[in-house]
């Protein structure tokens, strides 16, 4: 699922129906807050809330099984026979696309108006999501070395590397949109809704020739095209040209559902909008039925805008609002790692029911599995809040305007997300051993991004630089 994946532990099945890439992790001062424009509290509401659809959807598809001494896991969707059509209300990347195209349009333009750089900009807004990123990736690396030494089951330890990093593949989808903002916000501005058309139509293409004529490479371009077609919808929402006149969110939402169902009824797709499906998948790559329903939701979104905005004026929601978006990164991140303590420290221990999956049983306990998971997530977010504080304090940008800043940091950007897809995909313990070219990759992409500027503390890179009080890092 998204801002995170998960899947079958068994099998590659990608559950992307949340994720988020929103930073919780954010530098005061640091280059890519959006200092200039006022807030929209309508854009963390939605964070909020699709986090939380994240979370549950997660933790309500994945079932543990203990059998004969062997811990494993279940994805519910392979046996629930309707459970596609959950995935309609668990799918919510969308949403944080979105919202990324928004954010990233307000940052780089307030930014760009100040004089800071492209390799600046992209490196204060990358960090932001690589710091909190890489105290998740040494733990769990740590973890898993501390397993291999402790003698654990190989299979287990692979399939647990494997459930806590597939949510990751998020991570370089997003660092790559964010390196395209200018040039993509820049082809908006002079386009405008033609652009996200097109790519559309390209995406299109794209599924005729890997549903078609069974080219799988070519399906990788629908990873930019799919998702980014969502992120320049947030650069229209940003400049209102997608919610003005008002009828523009309705014909989107319409259209958006008019081709899921053509696409769904009569086309070759699954209605599933999680997983992998069978012959043909929506998210593994993204399909064009998942642009259609990513359209559907974006459109519906947009169109109760105005009564979310009237819902935040009053000061007791918006507090909420305020107090639970600065931890949907650190959620986002670590929301697995209570899925792996509960099996591995009460499943050998106790005799925990484990119904048929998609019983009434199974069902009937789902609450009590949710809320046990619930007890220990909270805790431990705000325990990793309060450890990532430090972060503050290292580089967060200040990269020069110099050619060799600019190709280290996109150098860097590559080289962590080819780490990062690589973790997603394979885990961090492949055949129980500690992916270490992932890893590898990823560290030298950090070390590449951090270079070009060495800069800590709270001011603001630029001609105008300033204090400005800390923030939720945003999409």
């Amino acid at each position: 699922m998204g801002v995170g994946g998960m899947g079958h532990p068994g099998r590659g099945r990608a559950l992307v129906a949340h994720g988020r890439g929103v930073g919780r992790f954010q530098v005061a001062g640091s280059v890519g807050l959006e200092s200039a424009a006022p807030r929209l509290r309508y854009l963390d509401m939605l964070r909020v809330v699709a986090i939380g659809a994240v979370v549950i959807g997660h933790w309500l598809l994945v079932d543990i099984t203990y059998q004969s001494g062997h811990l494993s896991g279940l994805d519910a969707l392979d046996y629930v026979s309707w459970g596609g059509w959950v995935t309609l209300l668990f799918q919510v990347m969308p949403v944080f696309f979105l919202v990324g195209g928004y954010v990233n349009a307000q940052s780089w333009a307030s930014h760009r108006r100040r004089g800071v750089t492209w390799a600046a900009w992209v490196q204060g807004r990358s960090l932001r999501l690589l710091w909190p990123t890489t105290v998740y990736v040494a733990v769990a690396s740590l973890a898993v070395v501390a397993a291999t030494v402790a003698g654990a089951n190989t299979s287990e330890l692979a399939e647990a590397g494997w459930l806590v990093a597939l949510h990751l593949w998020f991570l370089p989808v997003y660092l790559l949109l964010i390196a395209l903002t200018p040039a993509m916000l820049a082809a908006h501005r002079r386009w405008g809704l033609a652009v996200p058309a097109v790519m559309a139509v390209c995406a299109a293409g794209v599924d005729i020739a890997v549903v078609g004529s069974h080219v799988p490479v070519i399906g990788f371009a629908n990873y930019l095209l799919v998702w980014g077609s969502m992120h320049q919808w947030g650069f229209a929402w940003q400049d209102r040209s997608l919610t003005r006149p008002r009828w523009r969110p309705y014909a989107l939402a319409a259209a958006g559902a008019t081709t899921l169902t053509a696409l769904v009824v009569w086309g070759p797709f699954p209605v599933d909008m999680i997983g992998a499906g069978g012959h043909t998948g929506n998210t593994s790559p993204p399909s064009i039925a998942l642009l259609a329903f990513a359209a559907t939701q974006a459109g519906l979104a947009l169109v109760f805008e105005p009564a979310g905005t009237k819902l935040l004026e009053q000061p007791r929601r918006w507090r909420v609002v305020q107090r639970l978006n600065p931890a949907v990164m650190t959620v986002y991140l670590w929301h697995m790692v209570p899925v792996i303590v509960v099996a591995l420290a009460v499943y050998p221990r106790f005799a925990v029911p484990q119904p048929s999956v998609g019983s009434w049983q199974w069902w009937a306990l789902r609450p009590a599995w949710i809320a046990v998971l619930a007890a220990i997530l909270i805790p431990l977010s705000v325990a990793i809040m309060r450890l990532e504080r430090p972060l503050a304090r290292l580089p967060y940008g200040g990269a020069s305007g110099g050619a060799w800043s600019a190709v280290l940091v996109a150098a860097g950007i590559g080289a962590a997300g080819v780490g990062l897809a690589r973790l997603a995909i394979s885990g961090f313990a492949v055949q129980g051993r500690l992916s270490m070219p992932a890893l590898a990759a990823y560290c030298c992409g950090l070390v590449l991004v951090v270079l070009p500027g060495r800069r800590t503390g709270p001011a603001v890179s630029g001609p105008t630089s300033r204090r400005l009080p800390p923030r939720a890092a945003g999409l």
